[in-house]
């Protein structure tokens, strides 16, 4: 399958945090097709092992995480004419919901629309501000009698969004953060069909990463890998958009600096892309969080870990941008990475 069709698979299965099985699902049939074992923990992270050509003594082991969890809502309360009331599961942008169409997974799947207060009928000063979601409401039609038949105080809704093929290799589609990452591990597997390899390989699709980040540290505290990279989405250019804070769509995706991640494992991925020219980029992080790095990076007695981002535009909306190349090349740098690993690498890692 083609990796645009793999994306579209993984973006369009349902996986809010902390209920990621749908997506668990897709992610386990792409995986599996590229490794030796496969298996779904307690917690909801898919875990694929692709074994390297290590025959002697302790196996050195690398782990690759990118989160499997997308932002989504959950119903709080249904009030009298049917209206549900939600709150949010992660960072979802409030500015961006009225007016969506959403998806209640009630009994069964029930249609829904987000409405609020009309403009006309706002108070003074109430049109320049943004609606709070407590002033929002999800509509389907139905009754409140008809709804507390299928929908319960805590059912969860995913907002609708189409995957939209646009121009000079551009896709957009809610949940590209971090499906991307999920299917570039895909790709990264299936580049190590072809390059060898010594190190045991776990890709791991992790689970709850937009509200905790304990897919990746219970994870990485069961298997005990090496090293670990974490494969996110970091903010793409567009306008209004800080150049400082923001990296091009279409120029390689951008290897993490900063204390968060082991030097070493950041100039050995920039060195590497120099050396087999994959385009690249530096992303400067002086502070730690915002990816599974960190949960990476604190498991056991710590793990020395790296970054690679797919630049992204529009993050946490129902039109997350990116460009399929730019996945394409951070599964090059991570295969090549993985092809020169040896048991000399990890002893330098351990000498600043």
């Amino acid at each position: 399958m083609e990796l645009k069709d793999v994306l579209q698979e993984l973006t369009e299965a349902w996986g809010i945090s902390g209920f990621e099985e749908k997506a668990e699902d897709v992610t386990v049939k792409h995986l599996s097709t590229y490794s030796d074992e496969i298996k779904a923990d307690g917690l909801g992270s898919v875990v694929a092992l692709k074994r390297g050509e290590q025959t002697d003594g302790r196996r050195y082991k690398i782990l690759l995480a990118a989160h499997l969890d997308q932002i989504g809502l959950m119903i709080t309360k249904i009030e009298d004419g049917g209206f549900m009331h939600m709150t949010k599961i992660g960072g979802i942008d409030e500015s961006i919901l009225p007016g969506q169409r959403v998806h209640i997974m009630g009994k069964e799947i029930i249609d829904g629309v987000i409405g609020a207060k009309p403009p006309h009928l706002q108070e003074s000063g109430e049109s320049n501000k943004v609606i709070s979601i407590s002033d929002m409401y999800i509509d389907t039609g139905r009754s409140k009698e008809e709804l507390e038949k299928m929908v319960e105080v805590g059912t969860l809704a995913k907002i609708e969004s189409e995957f939209i093929e646009l121009s000079n290799g551009c896709l957009a589609m809610q949940a590209m953060d971090d499906r991307a990452g999920v299917a570039s591990l895909v790709e990264t597997l299936r580049r190590l069909q072809i390059r060898r390899h010594q190190w045991d390989v776990y890709a791991v699709a992790t689970a709850q990463e937009e509200v905790s980040g304990l897919g990746a540290m219970s994870t990485a505290f069961r298997i005990e890998p090496d090293l670990a990279i974490a494969i996110d989405v970091t903010f793409g250019d567009g306008p209004g958009i800080p150049e400082q804070r923001s990296y091009e769509l279409g120029k390689g995706p951008a290897i993490g600096i900063g204390p968060n991640f082991h030097p070493k494992i950041s100039k050995k991925l920039c060195d590497l892309a120099s050396e087999y020219s994959i385009p690249n980029q530096s992303e400067y992080a002086p502070y730690p969080g915002g990816t599974d790095a960190y949960s990476l990076q604190v498991s056991q007695v710590g793990i020395p870990s790296g970054l690679l981002s797919i630049p992204l535009r529009n993050m946490h909306s129902t039109v997350e941008l990116l460009k399929l190349v730019d996945i394409k090349n951070l599964a090059e740098l991570l295969s090549v990475f993985i092809s020169e690993l040896d048991s000399a690498f990890l002893e330098d890692l351990k000498c600043f």
